[in-house]
């Protein structure tokens, strides 16, 4: 197990339209700048009037990014949702990739975020499946 890695799974709510593609791809670009310079990895949905985001590298890196977001203006309520060791990356390869939910994953997003104890390894899975099925489409 690789001791120097993490996964943290957020959720905060938008202070501008997540339907917005300009708004979209402003922040998906200066995510991967950042994440490429600061070696991290991972994928973010809007979806709904939120952004959900699974981020994976060094501990200090991912508290940096935190302080980084919860500066951040075009977002709000940042709400960790997990945060944990993990072996390896799943998001190898990904400054940042860009999930498109479905409408079946929404209902199933939706649960999982809504849940008292939002379950992070649900949501990563959810959101790599939706990564997944973007990519081959």
């Amino acid at each position: 197990m690789n001791a120097g890695l993490e996964r943290l799974v957020y959720e905060s709510r938008a202070t501008g339209s997540t339907g917005s593609l300009t708004n979209l791809v402003t922040i998906l670009a200066e995510s991967q700048r950042n994440n490429d310079r600061d070696g991290l990895t991972g994928v973010l949905a809007a979806h709904g009037e939120r952004y959900i985001q699974v981020i994976e590298g060094p501990p200090a890196t991912l508290d940096n990014l935190l302080k980084r977001l919860n500066g951040d203006r075009r977002h709000r309520d940042v709400s960790i949702i997990g945060r944990e060791p993990i072996p390896a990356r799943r998001f190898e390869g990904w400054t940042m990739a860009s999930a498109r939910i479905s409408p079946a994953q929404a209902v199933t997003l939706d649960r999982l975020i809504e849940a008292e104890d939002p379950t992070a390894d649900r949501i990563v899975d959810l959101l790599s499946e939706a990564l997944d099925v973007a990519s081959v489409n």
